[in-house]
C-alpha cells in the first residue's frame, strides 16, 4: 500500500514535469487515490474472511490439549506396515 500512496504523488508530479495541465495531473492523482483506496478495502476484507475461515477450521479440529490436526496424533512419519522398494 505504501507503492500506491507513492504513485499518488509521484504519477503526478511526474506528469505536470513532463508538461501536463494541472488539472490533468489532478484528475490523474485523483483516480490513483480512489483505485489504491479501493485496493486497500478489498485487501483488508481478504484478509478479514480468511482470519475467520482459518479460525473457523483449526476451531474445529483442536483436541482438550490444543494441538491441531496429525500433531495432536503423534505427527511424523511412522513406518510400521511398510517396507522400503528396491
Amino acid at each position: 500500500m505504501r507503492w500506491g500512496a507513492f504513485s499518488c504523488a509521484l504519477v503526478p508530479f511526474v506528469l505536470i514535469i513532463s508538461g501536463a495541465s494541472w488539472a490533468g495531473a489532478a484528475g490523474t492523482a485523483a483516480g490513483l487515490a480512489a483505485v489504491t483506496c479501493a485496493c486497500r478495502a478489498l485487501l483488508r476484507q481478504s484478509e478479514r474472511t480468511a482470519a475467520r475461515i482459518r479460525v473457523r477450521e483449526t476451531g474445529r479440529h483442536r483436541d482438550r490439549r490444543d494441538y491441531l490436526g496429525s500433531a495432536a496424533h503423534g505427527g511424523g512419519r511412522h513406518s510400521e506396515g511398510r517396507t522400503p522398494v528396491d
